[in-house]
């Protein structure tokens, strides 16, 4: 979130060993603003003070000890403590135990605090929500004043989980955090969205993000969210409510087999069938954490789908199938949305990117080492196929030298790495003079591998490719293919150059 070096400063916690010291060092805390009355400095602290316990353990009841502990001190900072915790607490029973505690200390003469009306009221300035154009996460930016004060709430939405909270944090300057979004929603118009929110709106987004963040046994949240949990409830109720809006039906196993349908009518897959159950699984995700949009894409929304599989929630049949599908999910999903050109590139090229880790993850392999950048989205999958079929391992081994993380794109890491794969050459590779049968039938895969590289020429991918769909293992493809190359060889006076004759080469790899 960041405009949160315009966040109001977080106070000491409090350094006494025992529970009775640090209630009063609260007191002591809430003496010093009843001496110079704030209705926003009474609401930040108490909402400060409530985090602290919650954090502390959600299961104790301190707010309780502490409204008892408060009501025995007949006080102006008990006083001004069980006036705002009347209003701020968040169980019903502790705002109903500091009314009842704050009437005995004003029964027992001490004033009640002149701000006592104002707590939890505040006035509603306009909200504001930007965000990326997927939809993912946004920014919600609500203006509270009272006069000319003004503060504003801003809290960070993540809906690739049911539109939950991840960070609260209280603003100082809204109108200059405010300009900040102007700036980078014009900036980025491509990939940032921003929108004037109707208040009734945001209390609806606050409301339920809040509430669904909450339900989580361990909600994953920035540092201030527990902070300004209490205030932020607070000036929430003060937005207009909205009406009771009923749950996103779900969709039926009919609804969700045609979304699958449509996909594979319209993706354009090589083999649309070995796709069907990585396309089935990601419309059951999308159902489940977004069932008002199941169809919508985004980075961070496929991201997660990934992480779900990396956990072992599912079994797959065709785990070849998920690449492939996910990145054509991407660019389908992007066109259906309308999302821009820009935009829609962006998003395949992170969907990219996490498929690379993923594959890492599968394989102990990195996806990224096969490809250069020059790639386009379509090329991707079987750009990678081709290169681990020419170079399926990036260790190996030559005598008794032991080669890791070597580079596939380099064309001498790749000859070692073609050497150290026919350990019964080592031995003649040592001697002072490596000629002969041995020295050109590495010469002749080295090249092999380096036309599979390049695609060039491209009769040579796909020759492997039709011998492998016959049943060929890859060593014995290889040999087919070396056995072309060498029946074409020319002459050449240049002992360090292969020639051949490139027609009767083609020719030969199209007999296969």
């Amino acid at each position: 979130m960041s405009p949160v070096s315009r966040a109001r400063k977080k106070s000491s916690p409090p350094a006494s060993p025992s529970v009775n010291g640090l209630f009063k060092d609260v007191l002591r805390d809430f003496s010093a603003v009843a001496a110079e009355p704030g209705p926003f400095d009474v609401e930040l602290l108490a909402s400060e003070v409530i985090g602290q316990w919650t954090e502390a353990d959600p299961e104790e009841r301190l707010g309780l000890e502490l409204i008892a502990f408060a009501q025995r001190k007949i006080t102006p900072g008990a006083a001004a403590l069980l006036a705002a915790l009347q209003v701020l607490a968040e169980t019903a029973e502790e705002r109903a135990a500091a009314a009842e505690a704050l009437a005995v200390v004003l029964g027992r003469g001490i004033p009640e605090p002149e701000w006592t009306g104002e707590i939890g009221q505040v006035t509603v300035g306009e909200c504001w929500r930007t965000g990326d154009v997927y939809g993912d996460e946004s920014s919600l930016l609500c203006e509270f004043s009272r006069g000319e004060a003004a503060l504003g709430l801003l809290a960070l939405l993540d809906f690739t989980e049911g539109g939950r909270v991840r960070d609260l944090v209280v603003i100082e300057e809204p109108h200059e955090v405010l300009a900040e979004m102007r700036s980078q929603a014009e900036e980025d118009r491509d990939l940032v969205v921003l929108d004037k929110v109707e208040p009734v709106d945001a209390r609806r987004l606050l409301a339920n993000g809040i509430a669904t963040t909450d339900a989580l046994a361990e909600p994953d949240v920035g540092e201030d969210y527990a902070r300004f949990h209490a205030v932020a409830l607070a000036w929430c109720r003060c937005l207009p409510e909205p009406p009771i809006a009923d749950a996103p039906a779900a969709w039926s196993p009919a609804q969700r087999t045609e979304a699958v349908d449509l996909f594979l009518a319209e993706a354009d897959l090589d083999d649309p069938e070995s796709g069907r159950e990585i396309a089935r699984l990601l419309v059951e995700h999308s159902c489940r954490t977004e069932p008002a949009d199941p169809l919508r894409v985004g980075p961070e929304k496929l991201a997660r789908f990934l992480e779900s599989l990396l956990d072992g929630e599912t079994e797959l049949e065709d785990e070849d199938a998920v690449a492939p599908v996910m990145l054509a999910w991407a660019a389908w999903g992007a066109r259906r949305g309308g999302l821009s050109d820009v935009a829609a590139s962006a998003l395949v090229e992170d969907v990219t990117e996490y498929l690379s880790e993923y594959l890492a993850d599968e394989e102990d392999e990195d996806f990224s080492d096969y490809l250069d950048g020059t790639e386009s989205t379509e090329e991707i999958l079987a750009v990678v196929e081709r290169r681990r079929f020419a170079v399926p391992e990036t260790d190996t081994v030559i005598g008794d030298e032991e080669l890791t993380d070597l580079d596939p794109g380099d064309p001498e890491q790749r000859r070692l790495l073609v050497i150290g794969a026919h350990p019964e050459y080592h031995e003649s590779l040592a001697a002072e003079e490596f000629d002969g049968t041995d020295g050109l039938r590495l010469a002749l895969e080295t090249s092999v591998v380096d036309q599979l590289w390049d695609d060039e020429p491209a009769e040579v991918w796909a020759a492997a490719q039709r011998l492998t769909a016959a049943g060929a293992t890859r060593e014995e493809t290889l040999d087919r293919l070396v056995a072309a190359l060498e029946s074409q060889l020319a002459e050449t006076e240049e002992d360090d150059r292969l020639d051949y004759d490139l027609d009767g080469y083609r020719e030969a790899l199209r007999q296969f």
